[in-house]
């Protein structure tokens, strides 16, 4: 296993997100899925920062209400936010699979 994947604090990300009341739905390497599409978190290069990428289709009212709670809430985890890009989903070649496409 690599040295990098053991450093990221995913426990300290579900009690991040589950203090805010929300959830996680999926990790996958360094993205963390939660249980709405509004936004997602990627682990940083040091592992305790986290990158909020945004899902182009969210309501600017949820987007600024839970990522203001995640911001606050993150320096009692140890863990740092700062804001990453636009993402939209994609359907992927079969119905099992996902494209995600980042854009400014």
């Amino acid at each position: 296993m690599n040295k990098e994947t053991t450093m990221k604090p995913l426990g300290k990300v579900k009690q991040l997100v589950e203090n805010i009341g929300m959830g996680i739905s999926y990790a996958y390497e360094d993205l963390i899925f939660l249980e709405h599409n509004a936004f997602l978190l990627q682990f940083g290069q040091n592992g305790r920062s986290l990158i909020v990428h945004i899902n182009e289709e969210a309501s600017q009212t949820e987007i600024t209400d839970s990522i203001g709670k995640l911001e606050d809430e993150a320096p009692r985890q140890g863990l740092t936010i700062s804001r990453g890009e636009f993402y939209k989903l994609c359907p992927g070649e079969n119905d099992e699979t996902i494209i995600l496409e980042f854009h400014d």
